[in-house]
């Protein structure tokens, strides 16, 4: 620290992440996701233990191979036009100027950009901003990509598109590390999620649903009728209105039998999906949430 007691804001992590891999991390405000992307960037170093990317420094690695990095705040020079800062930005990435406008045409693309190409910073809506910030981590096709709050601020088309573009960079060679607070999203687009708080490795999610996992849940049913057979066949239920219950289990077997149980009863189903997902269920274990 520059003043006061020293605090460790990491300690006792110690996680490998693989080629082709899309890791997230999630953890509350103040866990520590800041500080490990400042080390795994470079920008710090840890005062014990160690941090390599393909083996090098994360600074030496950076400095001979780069990383495509999306800061969680984008601050761009506010008169610069969306256009002209994506090229400083191919410059800056020391892309050949023979590849610089055919690789900044391709994110302006790719990001839907075209119309706000002219546009000064400081006139780009916040959602813009963000896909103008994801525009620039993509510019030189990195082989290991670092995006920090990637949906901050973008509506839910392009947070859809999001997902569609980190399938589209999935590669046996590249790696993508994801931090966010969007469980939702970390759900949807990672392998697995690094839960971390009070700077220490919590929990390491799978995001595909275990058959054999014992970790309680509930699930919401909606009943388009038979409704009022739901409390005789699952006293644990509970109704929440608009013809929908959510219904506890263990597991998914538990889950199964409870469905075929209702439909034997002649009871119609319109859907049944989580309460809550499989990561925001452990989520809420791991950092000691239990409401």
């Amino acid at each position: 620290s520059l003043l006061g007691r020293p605090v460790t804001a990491v300690e006792e992590f110690s996680l490998r992440v693989a080629e082709g891999e899309v890791l997230g991390i999630a953890g509350p405000n103040g866990a520590g996701k800041s500080t490990l992307i400042s080390l795994l960037l470079g920008y710090l170093r840890p005062t014990s233990g160690t941090v390599t990317i393909e083996g090098k420094q994360p600074r030496a690695y950076v400095e001979q191979n780069g990383i495509g990095y999306l800061s969680e705040l984008v601050t761009i020079n506010p008169n610069w036009t969306a256009e002209s800062a994506l090229s400083r930005f191919a410059t800056l990435a020391a892309i050949r100027p023979a590849d610089a406008r055919t690789r900044v045409e391709a994110v302006i693309d790719q990001l839907g950009l075209d119309e706000h190409r002219a546009k000064k910073i400081k006139a780009l809506s916040k959602g813009n901003l963000q896909r103008l910030g994801l525009a620039q981590s993509l510019l030189r096709e990195e082989k290991v990509m670092i995006l920090d709050e990637p949906t901050h601020g973008l509506d839910p088309v392009w947070t859809q598109k999001f997902r569609d573009i980190v399938e589209g960079l999935r590669k046996p060679g590249k790696t993508i590390i994801i931090a966010s607070h969007n469980l939702d999203e970390l759900q949807r687009v990672a392998d697995r999620v690094a839960i971390i708080d009070k700077g220490r490795l919590q929990r390491l999610v799978q995001t595909g649903y275990d058959q054999t996992a014992e970790t309680a849940g509930s699930y919401r049913v909606a009943v388009v009728s038979g409704a009022e057979k739901m409390k005789e066949i699952f006293p644990s239920a509970v109704d929440v209105g608009g013809g929908e219950f959510e219904i506890p289990i263990a597991n998914l077997a538990e889950l199964n039998a409870a469905i075929a149980k209702a439909i034997a009863a002649g009871v119609m189903l319109a859907s049944f999906v989580p309460a809550r997902s499989v990561l925001e269920q452990q989520f809420r274990e791991a950092v000691g949430e239990t409401s």
